[in-house]
């Protein structure tokens, strides 16, 4: 049976419990050195994941790819989820990074509310985000400000919606209905 996500605070104490739940070496760094980054750290599955508000995501990223302790110089993915219609906030965008030279992995993740899907892009940090963001807009209709060229990556110009949305109609909207 899969154990529950351990979350982690924001803060530079330690924990008094075991050193499992203890935030690594960078994400402590991290944290003492701009707090206001991280709303919260979660390690499950051997993975973390820093919640980052929106509006430091670019300075984050930036920092993350530029420090020398982190060296994240690679964009793996940047894709979004919707967490369902009744959840708030609804959406998230997820930034998968990995160190080329250190091997190391970290998730950063910005929450959404449904009424504010807008969220800086990070095409200034990594090139390659270009592509990740246009499809999580195509995708789930989440807004990148700044963008060079926000616009339908996968689906026709013309279609309506955002097909992963999770209230988007099985079927799909007409003309593009199977009916």
């Amino acid at each position: 049976m899969p154990s529950e996500p351990e979350k982690i605070a924001p803060s530079t104490e330690p924990s008094p419990s075991s050193e499992s739940t203890a935030p690594s070496p960078l994400v402590a760094a991290l944290q003492h050195e701009h707090p206001q980054w991280i709303s919260e750290v979660i390690n499950a599955f051997g993975e973390t994941t820093i919640v980052v508000p929106r509006e430091h995501i670019v300075e984050a990223c930036s920092f993350l790819k530029t420090s020398p302790e982190s060296r994240f110089d690679f964009l793996a993915d940047i894709c979004g989820a919707d967490r369902g219609p009744e959840e708030e906030p609804r959406f998230e965008v997820n930034y998968h990074l990995f160190s080329t030279t250190k091997y190391h992995r970290i998730r950063l993740k910005v929450l959404l509310n449904e009424d504010d899907v807008h969220v800086p892009t990070v095409t200034s940090v990594w090139r390659t985000a270009n592509w990740h963001e246009r499809e999580t807009f195509d995708m789930y209709g989440v807004i990148f400000d700044g963008h060079p060229d926000l616009r339908r990556i996968l689906l026709p110009d013309d279609w309506q919606g955002h097909a992963l949305r999770k209230d988007f109609p099985l079927r799909g909207y007409e003309p593009y209905s199977l009916k």
